[in-house]
């Protein structure tokens, strides 16, 4: 596996300069990068080298025409010292599927695991140890041939870097607020909604900062035909606990297939919730919440875990869910997931993957 893979380490860490107490999400970049480029279709060239600029054409595809895939993943620091990824293969299958969607060659999944086992065994010392922290792991692929032609290009680079972040939302006090998205569509059938690409986050931006504007931590997104169903959140997918019965929107090619998301799902099952994964009206959202029927909702991605929602904002109405904490399944999912990730709890599916620091693994 990645017989070929070139070295190149930094002089000194940056390490000694980060401020644990403040890693932020992404303040602090480790000291390397993975990197491989792509010709003709295929991978070659792994590398590793000190994280900096990369050198680029003011003309290449992905700067003029958005030719450009990522996927967001994390390394666990377990009690035991060891170092863990949370089912990197469900990572992977999603990054196959976004390059094919955008017209990319998929790297092979050795590469992708290799790349960042090796990584993660050169800057291992990145991985923190404090609860609630962990290493975030940002591989992205990009279109390099410089040209004007509206169409693919022909060559490509794969870049994986690190950086220590604790959870995306803090919400130790009370859940996400969110402003119900009424004008503006995030993903239409037949788009790019299913795909982890840049563009669907730009899309994101302006309504997700006017959210902020008022008030809210951000943006819950309707369907894009009639703007009457739930889809996701800009950060992550969306649940609702309606009586006995925890629903989320299914995944018909609009919303993000979410790593995070298909493992509540599964726990859920595992503990004998009833779990349906249907169109779920913002209607019905707000008469639940209105009746008490609907007495939690969280959100689940891989920045934000487990998240609740304490509040949400349709039209000129604010609803307060709950408390506006974590209920008691939300609190339960967390601390599950959270454990296994950590290697605190039982993995009865096998969805943690130890690294190896070992070089002879590489």
């Amino acid at each position: 596996m990645l017989s070929e893979l070139r070295t190149q380490t930094v002089a000194e860490s940056r390490l000694p300069q980060v401020d644990p107490e403040n890693v932020g999400f992404g303040r602090y970049i480790s000291d390397h990068m993975f990197m491989m480029r792509c010709e003709d279709g295929e991978w070659r060239e792994p590398e590793i080298v000190p994280y900096g600029p990369l050198p680029m054409e003011p003309g290449i595809a992905m700067l003029h025409y958005g030719q450009s895939v990522f996927e967001g993943m994390k390394a666990f620091r377990g009690e035991d010292g060891s170092v863990r990824l949370f089912r990197p293969d469900m990572n992977y299958k999603r990054l196959k599927s976004s390059c094919i969607r955008l017209c990319i060659p998929p790297l092979e999944e050795e590469h992708f695991l290799g790349g960042i086992e090796a990584l993660l065994r050169l800057d291992e010392a990145w991985v923190p140890d404090r609860p609630g922290h962990s290493l975030y792991i940002r591989p992205i692929i990009f279109g390099t041939e410089q040209h004007l032609e509206v169409r693919p290009s022909k060559t490509y680079r794969l870049v994986i870097y690190t950086a220590p972040v604790k959870n995306y939302f803090d919400t130790a006090n009370e859940g996400v607020s969110l402003k119900v998205q009424e004008k503006f569509t995030r993903a239409a059938p037949g788009g790019t909604g299913y795909a982890k690409t840049a563009a669907n986050y730009a899309a994101a931006l302006y309504p997700g900062e006017q959210a902020q504007q008022e008030g809210y931590t951000a943006a819950l997104w309707l369907d894009g035909l009639e703007h009457r169903y739930v889809e996701e959140v800009g950060q992550m997918n969306i649940f609702f606990k309606l009586g006995d019965t925890v629903v989320t929107p299914a995944l018909r090619g609009t919303i993000l297939p979410g790593v995070t998301r298909d493992s509540v799902i599964t726990l859920l099952k595992d503990w004998g919730i009833t779990v349906e994964e249907r169109q779920i009206g913002i209607d019905e959202v707000m008469d639940g919440i209105r009746d008490g029927t609907l007495d939690e909702a969280f959100g689940a991605g891989t920045a934000a875990v487990v998240s609740p929602v304490g509040r949400i904002n349709h039209g000129k109405e604010t609803l307060d869910i709950g408390e506006r904490a974590a209920g008691p399944l939300t609190r339960r999912l967390y601390n599950t997931i959270t454990g296994i990730q950590t290697g605190q709890l039982d993995d009865p599916h096998g969805w943690s993957r130890v690294v190896e620091m070992s070089a002879a693994a590489v």
